[in-house]
């Protein structure tokens, strides 16, 4: 009996080694390609779950940037004023002309797993919703560096800054 025993959980442990070892494989695949894309500073941009194009920091910017001010708010700081720099959302998509018609939601994804869905008339306000990348004159830094970007979501309506969103790496609209 203790044999078979023995047996049993040999083969257990061996069925959750295979398991581990496949699901970090499969993660670390994910990562690579998670770190490739906040390196070459790009952001897909989809329409229903398809991928209609990449952006890179210099298409951004050469829409037009805007400096603003904006309140960022945490949990364990007090409301801080700061100078962001980035372009409207809603230009960035005239710019590639895609339109909002039938859009009734903006998804934005982030590097670690954050997810914000907004309303379409958010994006449609040209003074709400920025793709930023400078706070304070400097270059958001990544999430290695401790950064919030290269890229982040600022919504200037929100007063309490809980809807921003840092490490933006996908926008979809649906």
């Amino acid at each position: 009996m203790k044999k078979k025993n023995l047996i049993i959980i040999i083969s257990v442990i061996s069925v959750l080694v295979i398991v581990v070892g496949v699901t970090a494989f499969l993660n670390s695949k994910s990562a690579r390609l998670k770190k490739e894309q906040q390196d070459s500073a790009c952001i897909t941009i989809k329409k229903g779950g398809e991928e209609l194009v990449n952006i890179d920091m210099e298409y951004i910017s050469s829409i037009g940037e805007t400096d603003f001010q904006a309140y960022r708010d945490t949990s364990e700081t007090e409301p801080e004023s700061h100078q962001f720099t980035g372009v409207p959302l809603i230009k960035v998509l005239d710019s590639l002309e895609i339109g909002l018609d039938g859009v009734e939601a903006v998804m934005v994804k982030a590097l670690d797993g954050y997810t914000v869905i907004f309303d379409v008339s958010e994006v449609a306000d040209e003074e709400n919703m920025y793709i930023t990348y400078k706070i304070d004159g400097q270059y958001l830094k990544n999430k290695s560096e401790g950064g919030s970007g290269p890229y982040q979501i600022i919504v200037r309506n929100d007063p309490y800054s809980q809807r921003w969103c840092k490490f933006v790496m996908e926008i979809d609209l649906q």
